[in-house]
């Protein structure tokens, strides 16, 4: 068989019938046929193994764990928490900031979102079935097709190559504008730390230049203006470059240095919830539940987002010793210790301070404990406050440095697979790591971050992550119907209960997203099918370019 044929043949998606097609004429393997072309999982297999763009098998179980704690546990735990509590408010009323499924049923504006009040740890059991389903997704998955890229791998081996490629530029925002945010916040922490030890640096260099709110003091002293000014936000920006640096080293040193910054963030967190408890008053937990469920829900919507630590586990399975054992390992054993940690925080933060004071808080963990440091003059809760900061600052950046593993990671694949330059493939003679990749993500992530204060812009990460859970979702059970022979080392239980379950509440979930963030991210789709029409499909391994004429088959009798 012709060798264009072969690789035709593997596809799982189409039997390609060679013998109604002319190869005579130009295009005759057509554009259809391209844009719903799957990789065969052998191939995708094959092809991660080949030299020059092999990567080096380092990781165990214990350090894809890492992984996963360090991206789920990141600022999430330390500034999203307070939303999630205690909702959020908008200045004026208006229809783009009302969750979509809230207008479908009232077709009215809204001035905010309610939050869950105490009964955050309520939403954070419920979120964590949701993510429990689709991390049993993410597990199959991992254990089927252990190769770099995630979500994307994962699509192009289901669903055909144009599904593959909006997932893959899905996954370049959600990690890219969640990275941007995250650097913002660990500049405002590193800045408040610099604080507690008395040192105030000029403020030209700790604030990015755009500004939408303006900045005030504790004092509510206007430092700037809303809009633009002349400044640089330089630790975001020198963070994300020193992480890059640790990236292009190796994943071994990435996930070693990962895994201390873990265990650090986690003896703050614990500091925090036994010290906290201290200071807990019965009376801030009523009422429990002050917005009902509709509270409950939105409070879990809002948290949800900082559980997608699973997900970057997987974009490390080529790096990873045994995948098809260990990736479910880091999966699961991830979401249990996150819920765990992020019960036990929220439990403590909603009884030392009152719910409503954590509204529009970006620091809620911090800022509670510097004000009951202040009001009970307690020597041992200004030092947890440190402590506190510290981990937080450190679960900030081990939250980068997963993200940025990963975000290289799915360049590096989409480039292998032709959809990007070849440069994003290029792996270093030394370190065997994406290295060009890498290099490119640290400036596309540190520059903007310190420019810019993304605000509501990580709501584009947040749909951008549930729509990747819910293609994961539906890839597993295309797999189950179309390779139910093939050797899974973990199979998620129940038939297909969790796929289904998983595609059901990942949607309910995008429907209590913001219209506006809904436009944002249809823009981004669109600009994507752009890039793609005009230059990745011409260089796509399945393109009629790539590919050559496809030959007839011979006429049967």
């Amino acid at each position: 068989m012709h060798r264009h044929c072969t690789r035709l043949a593997l596809s799982p998606c189409f039997l390609f019938e060679f013998g109604g097609t002319d190869s005579s004429t130009p295009g005759s393997f057509t554009l259809a046929n391209q844009l719903f072309a799957c990789k065969s999982i052998d191939k995708l297999i094959s092809d991660s193994e080949e030299p020059e763009h092999r990567l080096k098998k380092t990781l165990g179980p214990w350090s894809l764990t890492g992984l996963g704690i360090g991206a789920v546990i990141g600022s999430g735990i330390f500034t999203v928490v307070g939303t999630a509590i205690a909702g959020q408010k908008f200045n004026t009323s208006s229809i783009l900031n009302a969750p979509l499924a809230d207008y479908l049923v009232h077709h009215a504006a809204t001035l905010g979102r309610p939050g869950a009040g105490p009964a955050l740890a309520i939403s954070l059991v419920l979120v964590a079935i949701v993510c429990a389903f689709t991390g049993l997704c993410y597990a199959e998955l991992a254990s089927m097709i252990p190769i770099a890229g995630s979500a994307y791998t994962y699509t192009y081996a289901t669903m055909g190559e144009l599904i593959a490629w909006i997932i893959g530029w899905d996954l370049i925002l959600e990690y890219a504008v969640s990275n941007m945010a995250v650097s913002v916040g660990f500049a405002a922490h590193m800045v408040a730390t610099f604080s507690w030890f008395g040192w105030h640096p000029a403020l030209r260099w700790i604030t990015p230049a755009y500004l939408p709110g303006g900045l005030t003091d504790l004092q509510n002293n206007v430092l700037y203006a809303p809009g633009w000014h002349f400044g640089f936000n330089l630790p975001a920006f020198l963070i994300v470059l020193l992480l890059t640096v640790v990236l292009v080293r190796g994943i071994r040193e990435s996930a070693e240095t990962n895994n201390v910054m873990v265990i650090l963030k986690i003896a703050a967190i614990l500091a925090f919830v036994f010290v906290g408890m201290r200071f807990i008053h019965p009376a801030n937990y009523h009422p429990f539940a002050p917005e009902g469920w509709p509270g409950v829900l939105t409070g879990g919507s809002i948290i949800f987002f900082t559980y997608i630590g699973f997900d970057s586990v997987s974009t490390a399975a080529e790096e990873a010793r045994n995948p098809q054992r260990d990736l479910p390992i880091g999966i699961i054993a991830t979401l249990i210790v996150c819920t765990v940690l992020y019960i036990a925080v929220a439990v403590v933060l909603t009884g030392i301070v009152p719910w409503r004071t954590l509204i529009d808080d970006a620091a809620p963990v911090v800022n509670s404990m510097s004000k009951l440091a202040g009001t009970t003059k307690s020597a041992l809760l200004h030092w947890t406050e440190l402590a506190v900061l510290f981990g937080a600052m450190m679960g900030m950046i081990s939250s980068l440095l997963v993200f940025q593993l990963g975000q290289a990671r799915v360049w590096f694949s989409m480039s292998r697979d032709g959809l990007l330059p070849k440069l994003f493939s290029r792996v270093h003679p030394r370190f065997r790591t994406p290295a060009t990749a890498t290099w490119i993500a640290g400036f596309l992530v540190g520059i903007p971050g310190g420019i810019l204060d993304i605000g509501t812009l990580s709501d584009l990460s947040n749909i951008g992550t549930l729509f990747a859970f819910v293609l994961v979702s539906i890839g597993v059970i295309i797999l189950r119907r179309k390779q139910p022979e093939r050797r899974r080392g973990f199979r998620a239980p129940g038939g297909l209960a969790a796929p289904i379950l998983s595609v059901v509440f990942c949607v309910l979930l995008m429907s209590g997203l913001p219209i506006l963030t809904w436009l944002r991210f249809f823009v981004w789709l669109i600009i994507g099918l752009t890039v793609y029409m005009l230059y990745s499909r011409h260089r796509s391994e399945f393109s009629p370019r790539q590919l050559g004429p496809v030959p007839n088959a011979p006429n049967k009798p």
